[in-house]
């Protein structure tokens, strides 16, 4: 499982040639990490990671989600489950191990066996026969988290936070590393559901709740947040009057909403939001297009973020032409915009890119973080819109480890796509340099206002 030196590189000769330059230039560049959701806790308590399974399996939904495809199921496993004994442990990290040929082909087995050799040595592919060794072998190590850190040449990492989050502990973190909060409010906006009445329990009205969203987000933003993130059904956002917001938010403090007003709502939040953005310059990240907790039971038992959050087709044009007719030239106003949905992309997120100043691309991320769609996503967005569009790299991982694998791979595919241009004489090999030296550090800080 020895990781090759060309991997992901372009199978060409002399394309590979040209890519092989190109990474070599941006190997070592720090990583930034603008949208992801990393536990902040874990660089503060800096405990051993003495648990493969709680390190490698647990957190990661992009793991369990494929095994539990293969028929194990997500209590072997561990999910949601909290801290697991160590026979429980080495039982969900045995599976994973005698499973290992269900990653084949997934950029999850790029990305753990990446992890696996650069912090713990191991090349050797799992398997039932080897998986008490390897267990042993990484939770002998006791590597820990800050020390892990040291290695990943980071220089900015962002964290996904609830907007009553009084962070103290990304305050306690300051003197290690520049952990910044993200601005997510997406349950205060969804009114029907259950429980939120008491979450919003002595906000007040509709425009005092609009003035505690104001406040937080200025809390923020003196806490070192540069964004907020916004992940809902769809795309769709849409003002309402005053009187109906009024109208709409007091009945659902009671429970009489229907749900045609509580999707009202919502979009009428999401305009909101983008107004905000332009008060505050929180950067706005926007990733709709998916139907949350798809499986009822698994919901229940395991809780959300466990694997079945399953895309459906989004649409941008139509959807956001109220806020970009309002927003959409601000100066200052920065709007991502990432899908689930790949022919998005080029059909309407990089023509909208490609003529407002505040929209930019986001990289393909979730069901589309991988070396094929992200090499669909270099041809078809930046023919239209320009590099200068695009996002840069977001690796939304909760996965700690895999942040290097992750980014790194994403350097390797934009090395190989540069390299055939240069190769086609489209560009000179100065320019792929530089344009690759802003897609890897550049343009994140620009788009992030780092």
């Amino acid at each position: 499982m020895a990781l090759h030196p060309d991997r992901l590189l372009p199978p060409d000769p002399a394309v590979r040639d040209i890519a092989r330059r190109l990474y070599a230039a941006v190997r070592e560049l720090p990583i930034i990490s603008p949208h992801g959701h990393v536990d902040p806790r874990l660089l503060l308590d800096d405990l051993p990671f003495t648990d493969p399974a709680a390190l490698f399996i647990q957190p990661d939904h992009y793991v369990t989600r494929l095994l539990h495809a293969g028929g194990v199921s997500l209590d072997a496993l561990g999910v949601g489950a909290g801290s697991l004994s160590p026979s429980s442990s080495r039982a969900a990290w045995r599976l994973l191990c005698s499973h290992w040929h269900l990653l084949r082909g997934t950029p999850v087995r790029y990305w753990l066996s990446s992890s696996l050799e650069s912090f713990f040595g191991i090349t050797e592919r799992p398997s039932a026969d080897n998986a008490d060794a390897l267990y042993d072998q990484i939770a002998g190590q006791a590597l820990r988290p800050r020390a892990a850190l040291a290695g990943f040449g980071l220089s900015f990492l962002a964290t996904t936070d609830d907007p009553a989050s009084d962070l103290s502990v990304h305050d306690a973190l300051q003197s290690v590393v520049r952990v910044a909060p993200t601005f997510r409010p997406d349950r205060y906006f969804l009114i029907d559901q259950p429980g939120w009445p008491a979450l919003v329990a002595g906000l007040g009205d509709y425009e005092s709740f609009v003035s505690w969203l104001s406040e937080r987000r200025r809390y923020f933003i003196a806490h070192g947040a540069v964004s907020a993130d916004h992940g809902h059904y769809d795309a769709v956002a849409v003002p309402l009057s005053l009187s109906e917001a009024t109208r709409i938010y007091r009945a659902a403090l009671t429970g009489d909403v229907s749900p045609s007003e509580a999707v009202a709502f919502r979009r009428h939040m999401i305009f909101e939001s983008a107004r905000m953005s332009c008060d505050d310059g929180l950067v706005m990240t926007l990733h709709p297009g998916v139907y949350r907790n798809h499986h009822p039971a698994s919901l229940a038992r395991y809780g959300p973020d466990t694997g079945h959050d399953i895309p459906v087709a989004a649409e941008f044009t139509r959807a956001l032409r109220p806020l970009l007719s309002r927003f959409g030239t601000h100066p200052g106003f920065h709007l991502l915009l990432f899908t689930v949905d790949p022919t998005v992309y080029a059909r309407e997120i990089a023509p909208l890119a490609g003529f407002y100043p505040s929209v930019y691309a986001g990289a393909p991320w979730w069901f589309l973080d991988n070396p094929s769609e992200i090499r669909n996503f270099q041809r078809a967005v930046t023919e239209t819109a320009g590099f200068s569009r695009l996002s840069g790299f977001i690796d939304d991982t909760r996965a700690f480890l895999s942040i290097p694998a992750r980014h790194d791979m994403s350097r390797r595919l934009d090395a190989g796509h540069l390299a055939e241009l240069v190769a086609e004489h489209r560009l000179d090999e100065d320019e792929a340099h530089d344009t690759l030296r802003a897609l890897v550090v550049d343009q994140p800080r620009a788009v992030f206002k780092l």
